[in-house]
């Protein structure tokens, strides 16, 4: 399911494509069934309106939850800059020599990080894991040493500012793995394949043009559509920029 919820437009051209396929269905079902009666009718009728009410709650609960984790990685990147400014600062606590070396690194560190939010291409993506991984490890090794150095304050705040750069990226990586549950696109997906088909069996009698029974299915296959785009960091239109850090870059 997170394969085709990371591309918003096949969860668009699926969900309108079934839950359209379902409301004929439902017509198909009303057409060629046992009839139903007034009474059966008004109970059918209270049973649609309470599928469509649970499904409009869990879409509004599945949109908060992709806002959610939206704005956590929106925020996180603000976060992650200010950790690099900030240790940009500190490593001029360093002999100078070390200090250059460790402001190079953080330079290069920056550059793969703006990548990281620009690319699409999954194996440049794990060139620039793979990179930063390895600047990770040659900053810290550029900071031990001359750090230990120097006196016990100047020691914390090089190597505490260092590690922070390196958890700001850890945290702002689970954040991008953090998605939406299955389960809840699962039931979202049951309850809207329910609610067309009732739709189709109900309203049956006001005739079989296609476009009646397109209406239901083009609003429920726009939310999904939003909710995966918001939801997808990487393949939707709506992602998070890396504003801050370009500016730090260009500060820089």
């Amino acid at each position: 399911m997170n394969i085709i919820t990371r591309n918003p437009f096949v969860v668009f051209a699926l969900s309108i494509a079934i839950l359209w396929i379902m409301a004929r269905l439902g017509v198909y079902f009303r057409k060629n069934g046992p009839k139903i009666d007034v009474l059966e009718r008004e109970d059918l009728g209270v049973i649609l309106g309470a599928t469509l009410t649970l499904l409009g709650l869990l879409i509004g609960f599945s949109f908060s939850m992709a806002i959610n984790r939206y704005d956590q990685r929106k925020n996180l990147e603000e976060a992650e800059a200010n950790a690099i400014a900030t240790e940009y600062v500190r490593v001029d606590l360093l002999p100078d020599s070390d200090s250059a070396r460790a402001r190079t690194l953080l330079r290069a560190y920056l550059d793969q990080r703006i990548l990281f939010y620009s690319t699409r291409d999954p194996i440049q993506l794990q060139k620039i894991d793979a990179s930063t991984t390895q600047l990770q490890t040659d900053l810290w090794m550029s900071v031990r040493a001359p750090a230990l150095a120097q006196p016990p304050g100047v020691t914390t705040l090089v190597l505490s500012g260092m590690n922070d750069v390196s958890n700001s990226q850890g945290y702002l990586q689970a954040a991008w793995l953090n998605r939406i549950p299955t389960a809840a696109w699962v039931l979202m997906l049951a309850i809207s394949l329910c609610g067309n088909l009732l739709l189709g069996y109900y309203a049956s009698n006001v005739g079989t043009r296609t476009f009646l029974f397109l209406v239901l299915p083009l609003i429920l296959s726009i939310s999904f559509f939003l909710i995966a785009d918001i939801d997808s960091p990487r393949g939707g239109i709506i992602r998070v920029h890396p504003q801050n850090l370009i500016t730090l870059s260009k500060s820089f």
